[in-house]
């Protein structure tokens, strides 16, 4: 079976690296999953998705004129996640994570919002435009006058510079 671009075929990874994983095709031709192809969602370490000696699909997307093989496994996945309205549904986005967030305050939130809110069930779907904006800027206020606080108590309080 010979190697071309669209193609789906199996190989087996190879190895891992920070970039991605190279995965040895039939015909001993090997090729590189580069992270960004691993998954649907962010990866942050390839590790977490695969595994040395792990038989897998992939799909080929290039070939370059040195023989490089470009391949990814995300092209193969059901592309049947939610869709986005207009409003936004961020609780149904792949990319959004309910783990806690790690150490240090960085890392992926949670955007979800349990369910009861102001409105009883999902707050997104039975409020009105006007109780969304004024929900979004009171909340955005809020988080500015944090914001402002925090820079404050960083330069020593109200009013004083640094000379």
């Amino acid at each position: 079976m010979a190697i071309e671009v669209g193609s789906i075929v199996e190989g087996v990874v190879t190895g891992i690296t920070n970039f991605g994983a190279f995965v040895e095709l039939p015909e001993k031709k090997v090729g590189l999953v580069h992270i960004s192809e691993v998954a649907d969602e962010y990866v942050r370490d390839v590790h977490d998705f695969l595994e040395e000696n792990q038989k897998i699909k992939v799909k080929v997307l290039s070939i370059d004129e040195k023989g490089k093989i470009g391949l990814s496994i995300k092209a193969l996945e059901d592309k049947k996640a939610p869709h986005h309205d207009h409003v936004g549904n961020a609780g149904n986005h792949p990319g959004f994570h309910s783990s806690p967030r790690p150490q240090g305050g960085r890392g992926p939130r949670d955007f979800r919002r349990s369910g009861g809110g102001r409105f009883g069930g999902n707050p997104r779907m039975n409020a009105s435009f006007e109780d969304k904006l004024s929900k979004f800027l009171k909340d955005s206020d809020e988080r500015l006058t944090d914001l402002r606080r925090k820079t404050d108590s960083k330069r020593g309080g109200r009013g004083s510079r640094r000379d």
